[in-house]
């Protein structure tokens, strides 16, 4: 009987054969991975895209979103004309209410349509007669807190009335000047912002919301002039008349007290 020898030839071991399932779960983990990857390197992911816009096409779009906002809440700090002025103010197109503190007093202001209410204590209204020219006498006890109706005529309403113009008081903060640039991340209120920058010097920087509607947020302006913070945009803003009992007419109780 024959005896066939022991095949010694030495063959590499079978190749174990993937599953399906294991192809898909790696597939699966590749993508994630790409997924996670792509986001740590785009710091745009997830937002309104703006940030990714010219800084000229960032302001215009900020810009555009303020202007088309019923309402928003102003709250910081200006410098105008050489006079330090803070502020919190909830403007509305057909008004505003809020206060307002100079270094010399503190005051609310309330403006519903044209008629514009100023509360103060007797000190600033002895101060504004003072200023007028007629010195401070009763009439300064009369009108202190009380909601005072100034006159559209009065200087008093010249002013102050503008802190109460949503329109007007947007246009005078949100204009930067000089070269425009952005790029730099940051968050106001917990809410990514791209930041756009004026020239050095000419007009500050302006964070502009990465998320939802591109709402500017927060205005440094250049010079140490201030710092707001935009909020609360499209939030409703309470405007009511005071009660009548709570109202000094500016003008009639000045042309009482001159002619006693």
């Amino acid at each position: 009987m024959s005896v066939i020898p022991p095949d010694t030839t030495r063959r590499p071991p079978a190749e174990p054969r993937r599953t399906g399932r294991a192809a898909l779960v790696v597939a699966a983990c590749a993508a994630l991975a790409a997924t996670v990857t792509g986001c740590a390197e785009d710091p745009d992911a997830g937002t309104n895209g703006v940030g990714k816009l010219p800084a000229q096409q960032i302001e215009a779009k900020a810009r555009a979103a303020a202007a088309r906002a019923d309402t928003v809440r102003l709250s910081g700090k200006v410098v105008s004309q050489g006079s330090s002025y803070t502020l919190d103010m909830r403007l509305a197109k057909d008004g505003a209410r809020g206060e307002l503190t100079t270094k010399a007093a503190s005051f609310q202001l309330l403006r519903v349509g044209g008629a514009l209410y100023l509360k103060a204590d007797a000190s600033f209204w002895a101060g504004e007669k003072a200023g007028a020219g007629s010195g401070p006498d009763s009439s300064a006890a009369k009108l202190g807190d009380k909601y005072v109706k100034v006159p559209a005529a009065d200087p008093v309403y010249q002013r102050f009335s503008g802190f109460t113009d949503k329109e007007t008081l947007l246009a005078g903060l949100l204009g930067l000047h000089g070269q425009l640039t952005a790029g730099n991340r940051g968050t106001v209120g917990g809410v990514r912002t791209v930041q756009v920058a004026a020239g050095a010097g000419s007009g500050g920087t302006l964070d502009v919301s990465l998320e939802g509607t591109p709402y500017p947020l927060r205005l440094q302006r250049a010079g140490g002039a201030g710092e707001v913070k935009l909020a609360d945009w499209g939030k409703a803003v309470d405007l009511k008349a005071p009660a009548q009992d709570q109202v000094v007419d500016y003008g009639k109780q000045i042309a009482r007290t001159g002619s006693g």
